[in-house]
């Protein structure tokens, strides 16, 4: 489904991506594990048009979508859940959802859509319209997942799911993206906490200052002796 090959990004004149390879099947979690700092952010925001590489490609189902800018990247199915969550503070959560299906025409599916994000998260269905600024922490992680899915993608970014929060919403959040992936949507998820990305994902990358070291099945890296002292806790 996804290919990205030998991608070079700079900030400036810093190379935080140092040719990067992966690939994302469909149906897949693939998840980016790594240090702060590693690339891992950098790689999302690069696929998902927000900041274009220097070298290398992206192809997504075939396309090479390596120059598009982000709403041309959205129509073709990909949805990007930033970091940090990004809601629109001074506007309801119904507002924001609307917003995530902003380059779709078919107001029926659409509906469908709202409805299904409704039956995911029914805390959002009480807090329609409610402002996304007054929203908690997981509340609004569940808003960022659910406008995201509101632009009906075949291919899901999700950046950092469980900043920030407690860890009995993290569990939560957790099953709701499985739940999403099991129901035919393909995820490549970069996360902080290595042991709960790998205990859901299909296979995954170590990234280590803008390069990979590592890829294997993700319960092959979760026995990984080095993956294991560097990012497992032991």
């Amino acid at each position: 489904m996804l290919a990205v090959d030998n991608l070079v990004t700079h900030y400036g004149p810093v190379e935080a991506l140092k040719g990067i390879s992966l690939q994302v099947d469909p149906g897949e979690i693939v998840t980016l594990i790594g240090a702060n700092g590693a690339g891992k952010s950098t790689t999302l925001r690069t696929i998902s048009g927000l900041i274009r590489p220097t070298r290398g490609s992206i192809t997504y189902e075939g396309r090479d979508m390596t120059s598009l800018p982000p709403e041309h990247i959205v129509a073709m199915g990909i949805a990007h859940v930033p970091e940090g969550r990004r809601v629109f503070p001074l506007m309801s959560v119904m507002e924001n959802l609307e917003l995530g299906a902003y380059v779709r025409r078919d107001a029926a599916g659409v509906r469908d859509d709202l409805d299904r994000v409704f039956t995911l998260f029914p805390r959002l269905a009480e807090r329609r319209t409610q402002l996304a600024g007054t929203l908690s922490g997981g509340e609004q992680q569940m808003l960022a997942i659910g406008r995201a899915l509101m632009a009906r993608p075949k291919l899901l970014l999700l950046d950092e799911p469980s900043m920030g929060l407690a860890p009995r919403i993290v569990e939560s959040i957790f099953a709701i993206i499985t739940q999403i992936n099991r129901e035919g949507t393909t995820i490549l998820l970069v996360e902080q906490n290595a042991n709960l990305a790998l205990s859901v994902a299909h296979k995954g990358y170590v990234l280590e200052t803008g390069r990979i070291v590592l890829s294997d099945r993700a319960d092959r890296l979760l026995t990984n002796d080095e993956v294991r002292k560097a990012y497992l806790g032991g």
